[in-house]
Parts: structure tokens; sequence; C-alpha cells
């Protein structure tokens, strides 16, 4: 008998818990060290094989903040109701522990007492509340930002409307003739300030955009029409990079989703492909449906992405050391506005390294759209225009 308590006795001292067993008759059958000095147990009560656990649990119950509601049974009464019991109880010291009850079965299956354990998750709780108190921190620094960036954008955009009415104005044969330095310069202006506007445009979606209330309009979307459109749209851009711009696009069924946005965010990564390729350079775009997804490539012979920048890159502002030497233009705001537009559809945007170099983007777009979809407008039933799956030819610009 004495060799199989010893035996319990060592199981319990290895345990990395602190724990008592209790006897189904409400006595102490063993306990751990950790236990007596989680409670200061030691000199204040008997804790020996057989004693009473009825004083055992006054001494631990004292060094509880509140007294538990558990404490108005009996110990019996809580070994007998044979199902696992936790709880975080805080402690007179600061202390906080995880309690555990765990019933004890004999070889027949009747009860036999229970395992109390305990553990100190003081620090564990510490460093939770130390969390949410800097989220909530973080929070306020957000919407502070948010709130600055929608009302600095508002503000800026009044003049650069000006600026761009005054330089349509001057650009007018009826204001007079301009020399040739003059055009040069007023060319500048307009050309600086629609970049400025272009920027006050993605800080204003962006911000909206990450306090959800840019709209979604869920409808039909035609992939191959969508993706043609915006190659098209953005021909002024690449044939001004001198990028050649390859699109494959399968067949395959129209997706629910807002047409609008999702050609945004793929404008984005185009615009994005065009800007850091040299002159000469190509960018593909391969689209073909993969399971229940959409799977669209956007593919370059740029200068690449730092792999250890390919999450940071989508933060906002954040642009690669690549890029910033280079003395590319950019804000860093439209690979986070396109990925936010990709999430929000239930899909998403990553980035790797392209075959052969350069970079590839990947959107990956639920043909069903966001499982828990609310959209602003029920889904679109007008017919859809008919959108040739035919890529344009090689070597658009």
């Amino acid at each position: 008998m004495q060799r199989a308590r010893d035996r319990l006795q060592a199981v319990l001292e290895a345990l990395p818990r602190a724990a008592i067993i209790q006897g189904g008759d409400d006595v102490v059958v063993n306990v751990n060290r950790r236990f007596v000095e989680m409670f200061g147990l030691e000199g204040r009560v008997d804790h020996a094989p057989g004693a009473p656990l009825g004083p055992v649990v006054d001494a631990v119950v004292e060094t509880f903040a509140e007294r538990p509601d558990w404490i108005t049974d009996s110990t019996h009464a809580i070994a007998a109701r044979l199902i696992h019991r936790a709880a975080e109880i805080p402690l007179t010291d600061g202390r906080v522990i995880r309690r555990d009850v765990e019933p004890l079965y004999r070889p027949d299956g009747s009860p036999f007492g229970s395992l109390w354990t305990a553990e100190d998750i003081t620090e564990e709780r510490r460093r939770e509340h130390a969390l949410r108190r800097d989220n909530t921190v973080l929070e306020e620094l957000a919407r502070q930002r948010n709130e600055f960036l929608a009302s600095a954008s508002h503000s800026l955009r009044t003049p650069l409307t000006s600026i761009l009415s005054f330089c349509d104005l001057l650009a007018d044969p009826v204001s007079g003739p301009l020399t040739t330095d003059q055009r040069d310069f007023l060319a500048a202006i307009r050309r600086n300030a629609e970049r400025m506007e272009r920027v006050m445009t993605t800080l204003m979606n962006a911000t909206r955009m990450r306090i959800s209330e840019l709209p979604l309009e869920f409808g039909t979307v035609d992939i191959p029409r969508m993706l043609t459109h915006a190659v098209l749209d953005q021909e002024s851009t690449t044939a001004a990079a001198d990028v050649f711009v390859v699109l494959r696009c399968a067949e395959g069924p129209p997706l629910y989703g807002d047409e609008h946005r999702l050609q945004h965010a793929f404008a984005n990564l185009l615009d994005n492909a065009a800007k850091y390729t040299p002159p000469g350079g190509r960018v593909e775009i391969d689209a073909a449906v993969a399971g229940q997804h959409w799977r669209i490539d956007v593919a370059d012979t740029g200068i690449g992405v730092p792999e250890t920048f390919r999450e940071e890159i989508f933060s906002g502002f954040v642009r690669a050391p690549n890029a910033e030497r280079g003395g590319y233009p950019g804000t860093g705001l439209g690979l986070m506005l396109s990925r936010e537009i990709v999430r929000r559809h239930g899909g998403d945007l990553t980035v790797a390294d392209a075959s052969g170099g350069g970079t590839v983007f990947t959107l990956t777009l639920p043909i069903a759209g966001p499982s828990s979809a609310e959209p602003v407008a029920e889904p679109v039933a007008e017919p859809v225009a008919e959108a040739s799956a035919e890529p344009p030819a090689e070597g658009h610009r």
C-alpha cells in the first residue's frame, strides 16, 4: 500500500501544476509540493495523506479574493458531480489561478474521488490585459489617422480642382498664345496636379476601406470582359512605360462581386507592374478558373519585391527598399487597397517571384462571392454584354 502511495506521490510531483487528490470520503489522498507552496499550506493545516479535506479546502479558500459559490457545497458533493470543472480564481495577493477538477474512477468504473489541479496564469492574464490596452490605443490612433487622412484629402481636392481648371483655361487658345517653354511648364503643372489628385483619391478610398465605409455593390462580373476593359483603360500608362502587355483569359462562369471595385484593384496591379518594369519589359496576365475560384496572375519582368517585404507592402505607406532606391513614385497605398477589395470579396492577393525574374501578383476570388456577403445592392440580373475570352493580340501596349 505504501509503495503504491509513493508511486502516486512521485507522479504528482512530476506534474507541472499544483495538484491534490481528494478521496470519495473527503480525505486527502496525496498532495504535491507545488500545491502546498501555491496556497501556503505548510504549517497552517494538516495536508498529509489521510487528513480531512475540509480544513485544507478552507485554508485554500482563505487565499481567494472572493469566496466562490461552490464552497457552499460540501467537497463530497463537488466530487460526486463526476464532470470536469474549470475556473479562473483571483487570489488576495493579486495572482490569478486556473483550477481544474477531474473525477477519478476505480477499475470497475465506480467513482473514487477527484484530482484538483491549479496553475498560476497571472502573467498570461497580465499580457492579455496589456495587449487589450495596447489594441485600444492603436484603434484610437487608427481612427484619428483615418479622420485626418479623410479631412486632408477632402481639403486638398478643392485647390487641385482649381489648378487643373486654370491649366485648361491657360491651354485654351482663346487665352492667348504660349511659348514652347510655357506649354512645357503648363504640362508639368497639370501632370503633377493630376498625380496629386490620384494620390488624394487613393487616400480617401483607402481610408474609407479601412473603416469599412466603402460600399460594395455586388452583381454579375464577367471576368474576361472586366480584364479586357482594365487593360484597355491602362493602355496609355503601359504605352508610356514602354512595356508589352499580354492577356490570356480562359472561359469560365461569371463571378459574384463588385465589378467596379475589382477592376480598380486589377488596374492598380497593372499600373504597379508597368511602373516597376524597365522599358522594353513585359507584363503577362493569366486568368482561369481553379476549382471554385477565379485565379488571376499578373506577372512582370520588373525589379521584383524582396521576400522580407512581401507582406509589408500590403500594409499601406510601405514600399520595398529597391523601389525607394530606384526613385519610383508612389505612396504604397494601391496594393493595400487592392488586397482589401479582394479580401472583402472572400479572396486573397499574394505576391511571389515570377519565373525568369520580376514579380507575380496572384488574385484568388471565389466564384460565389464572400460566404458572409451582405451586398449593398442585390445581384444584378441584367444581361451582360458578351465578351470574348480571347486575349488582345500579343504585344498590345
